[in-house]
């Protein structure tokens, strides 16, 4: 079994996963609630939070380790003073208990997690089911990343798009700042965007020509920093439904345009959505209805794996290094994404 370790942000997390059954045990540790404060996240702060919190989850897998075979651990992208704690108690982890230790791409793993729940439905039939559903367009959006990716028939990925500046759940939580919402604020704008008319405030789109596979950002940010600018204390409470509706449909019709145009260009067996800004219920909503016309199945996450997890990376070291069921250890491999 692989235990798995995370630590890339504000989230500790560890996770066991067994090839034969799928994931056993996952435990994370939020520390929204502390950086909240601050109106994001500070990395040092973060760090000691991980320093602490990742020795009492450990404890909680104390005896399940003399089941482990295998040891995983993010190695990026993410906040270095906070991978650099997952990453030392993982490489203590491997010298005390001489276990292998492989080093996975938090991107990457995104990717796969859209696949957790297709290995979970039949461990021993995955590699067929998986094969069956590549090549398979990823989409990867978190508070950082903004992507578009080709997993292959070799498990290649590839970046199909990217955002050139901000990334969508930048755009929602910068976004919420201006508005006067609390941090984290994507689901907040999520959550008054119900009540509200998606028509009201045109904003703009980043980088509107369809055989343009680029996605921007900032500039919505700005126009909605002008509209406020206009507008008294008194007179946003009244609009705030309406902002959060029209700014999250310029974020969600942007993501659905780029993807639909993706997928025109190319051949797919099926698409996938994986990252935090995927437990958006109306992004869920507007992909599903982008790929499902065109015969494809659409792969989401499980909520619990779109924000940082260590399933994903239990899964991933596992998909990544193509083992068999019952298989003893993952390589080291290079779990980096390509360039297209």
């Amino acid at each position: 079994m692989i235990l798995a370790i995370e630590s890339s942000c504000d989230e500790s997390a560890l996770a066991l996963f067994d090839p034969a059954r799928g994931l056993v045990r996952e435990l994370v540790s939020s520390q929204a609630a502390e950086h909240e404060k601050y109106g994001g996240v500070v990395p040092e702060l973060a760090s000691r939070m991980h320093l602490s919190a990742l020795p009492l989850l450990l404890e909680d897998f104390r005896h399940q380790l003399p089941q482990v075979t295998q040891l995983a651990v993010t190695l990026g992208p993410g906040l270095l003073p906070c991978l650099s704690m997952g990453v030392t108690l993982a490489r203590s982890l491997s010298l005390a208990l001489h276990l292998p230790l492989v080093g996975v791409n938090h991107l990457r793993a995104h990717v796969h997690s859209s696949f957790i729940a297709v290995h979970a439905k039949d461990p021993a039939g995955f590699a067929a089911a998986r094969a069956a559903l590549l090549p398979h367009l990823g989409i990867v959006i978190s508070g950082g990343n903004t992507l578009l990716v080709k997993l292959d028939e070799q498990l290649r990925i590839t970046i199909v798009a990217r955002t050139v500046d901000d990334a969508a759940g930048e755009a929602f939580d910068k976004g919420a700042k201006l508005l006067g919402l609390p941090y984290p604020g994507g689901a907040l704008i999520e959550q008054h965007a119900q009540r509200g008319d998606v028509k009201k405030y045109p904003f703009p789109r980043g980088i509107p020509e369809k055989a343009d596979l680029r996605m921007s950002f900032s500039g919505l940010k700005t126009a909605l920093r002008y509209q406020l600018e206009k507008m008294s204390d008194a007179e946003l409470a009244v609009a705030l439904p309406d902002l959060c509706a029209s700014y999250q449909e310029a974020i969600i019709s942007q993501l659905a345009a780029k993807t639909a145009a993706a997928l025109d260009l190319s051949s797919y067996k099926s698409v996938g959505l994986s990252g935090g800004v995927a437990n958006n219920r109306t992004l869920r909503t507007r992909l599903t209805a982008v790929a499902q016309p065109r015969g494809l199945p659409m792969l989401i996450a499980e909520p619990k794996h779109c924000g940082d997890n260590a399933g994903m990376i239990a899964f991933a070291a596992w998909a990544e290094a193509g083992l068999p069921t019952g298989a003893a250890a993952v390589p080291a491999a290079s779990l980096t994404v390509d360039q297209a």
